[in-house]
């Protein structure tokens, strides 16, 4: 009960902060027009979206005791205002978003597998709470105190770095991946926005900018860090679904390690020289990704959870990007690195219980070790000429990308796992490969896509064929297939399977996809 009705303080939060909002843009938008400051309909614009899916499975879903083949497994609305206002010097924005769900069958099946595997003493009874949300996302004020230095202040997104898809140097914010793991097209309506203070100065002589900005620990705990659907939804890792990890552990924001209240920041340095863009950039944050902080072989303090805690230490990136055009090649070339201090890395291959290489418990519940490493990426973006084979309309922008992290000082004897609750030992080397086409047909109202992915470290990989229909100026429909094969899956939870890497957590969940979008 207190936690349903703790839900429903922080909902009840989330509309008054934008009912707050709106009352008070109207009241700047009012006073300037009743003081005949000039063109005050001109200083305000508000516009969004209204955006639908609908999703299907195209494989069995093996935690459920039914055939989920074909079923929806999502049913999914939003809609996003976003709000634009000039008064005097200030610049305000705004962006809100309300999402909600209908609860398919497939995810009764999944709420009704609490039960079965023992776990209803989570955090949220009803599954929907992992999927309906209403968020002021952005709000912030930009000025120039001078002709060089612009200042941002409030809740925003920064974005440092080439790629868009695996993210080495975009670390600034967490992402929530609870509700469509990874291939939601759009980075910035997943990525956690933060409160921060940010700040521009431009410097003409060295054709360059400066950017900084300073995290001084307003947010929220859940806005640390990325967030997975580890409550037993459609996407938590195969064989988890149905499994609430939430009845065994806590995310301890509040770690000697990871304060998410704690002043966080950066500062990065961007310019061109002749034909060559580059940055180099340094920041202070939280590891995007959780790690157990176990019952077993805690680390800095003993967890709250029964079994472990869910931390997001705070770790040290120092990066720099690259890209240029090659007329030899016709493309433009980018790359990206980035050198992460003490990044943390759970302890503990094979089964629970049953130490392993000296750690006290395997599944990465034996303790948490700190590794450096170097994440980078090479792309090259290319207009490759379909137009006579394929009666494209112009040419297709097409793109090949390779993420390789490199655990620096890596011995098998660290016992380090690529995730806990899996017993699969973290490599040396993880390399990734992925590419993309979009073809463009009738006046790029009709645009076919395909984009695949290969795990060359690990085996596995994915596959997306996808079209995209314009109509107008307004309507837009997305439709895609999410298909993904792996090397090696787990069968029932806790299984220590050595071969369950990346695309093992994706078994079994291939999608169907449709997305229609109103823009106004």
């Amino acid at each position: 009960m207190a936690k349903r009705c703790g839900h429903r303080l922080r909902m009840s939060a989330t509309g008054l902060a934008l009912a707050a909002l709106g009352l008070g843009w109207q009241g700047v938008y009012a006073a300037e027009k009743e003081a005949g400051i000039g063109g005050a309909e001109e200083n305000f614009h508000l516009g969004g979206y209204a955006r639908g899916w609908v999703s299907m499975n195209l494989q069995d879903i093996p935690e459920t005791a039914g055939d989920d083949r074909y079923k929806p497994s999502m049913i999914r609305g939003s809609v996003l205002l976003d709000a634009d206002l000039k008064t005097g010097p200030a610049k305000w924005k705004a962006i809100a978003r309300l999402d909600r769900e209908y609860k398919t069958s497939y995810l009764k099946d999944l709420e009704a597998l609490r039960a079965t595997t023992g776990t209803l003493g989570g955090d949220d009874p009803n599954i929907m709470d992992n999927y309906n949300q209403a968020e002021l996302r952005e709000a912030y004020v930009d000025f120039n105190p001078t002709d060089r230095l612009s200042i941002r202040l409030g809740k925003q997104q920064i974005v440092w770095g080439e790629s868009d898809f695996f993210h080495a140097m975009d670390l600034v914010h967490g992402y929530d991946l609870s509700w469509r793991l990874f291939f939601e097209g759009e980075n910035e309506e997943w990525r956690k926005p933060l409160v921060l203070m940010s700040a521009r100065l431009q410097v003409p002589e060295a054709k360059g900018q400066i950017h900084g900005y300073i995290r001084p620990g307003l947010d929220p705990c859940k806005d640390i860090g990325n967030t997975y659907d580890i409550r037993g939804g459609r996407w938590f890792f195969q064989p988890y679904r149905g499994f609430d990890l939430t009845a065994f552990t806590a995310k301890d924001c509040e770690h000697p390690d990871g304060d998410y209240r704690d002043v966080t920041g950066g500062i990065r340095w961007s310019a061109e020289a002749g034909p060559v863009n580059y940055s180099v950039a340094y920041l202070r944050t939280f590891s995007a990704d959780p790690v157990a902080n176990s019952a077993f072989a805690p680390f800095l303090k003993a967890p709250a959870g029964p079994v472990f805690d869910l931390i997001h230490p705070k770790i040290d990136v120092l990066g720099a990007t690259v890209s240029g055009y090659s007329a030899g090649l016709d493309a433009v070339l980018s790359a990206e690195a980035a050198y992460i201090k003490d990044q943390p890395f759970n302890v503990g291959q094979g089964p629970l219980l049953a130490p392993t290489q000296g750690a006290a418990a395997g599944l990465g519940l034996g303790g948490i070790k700190k590794k450096n490493v170097l994440s980078t990426m090479l792309r090259a973006d290319k207009n490759l000429h379909f137009e006579r084979v394929l009666g494209t309309n112009r040419p297709s922008l097409s793109s090949v990308q390779l993420f390789d992290t490199w655990v620096l000082n890596h011995k098998d004897s660290d016992d380090l796992v690529r995730l806990f609750a899996y017993g699969s030992p973290l490599k040396e080397h993880s390399t990734i490969l992925t590419a993309w086409t979009v073809l463009n047909y009738k006046g790029d109202t009709i645009n076919p896509g395909l984009a695949v992915g290969f795990d060359l470290t690990n085996g596995g990989g994915f596959l997306i064929p996808s079209v995209d229909f314009v109509f107008g100026d307004k309507w837009r429909l997305k439709v895609e297939a999410d298909i993904f094969w792996r090397k090696g899956a787990a069968s029932v939870p806790f299984d220590p399977n050595p071969n369950v890497q990346l695309f093992g957590y994706f078994a079994n969940n291939s999608q169907l996809v449709a997305r229609l979008t109103r823009l106004f």
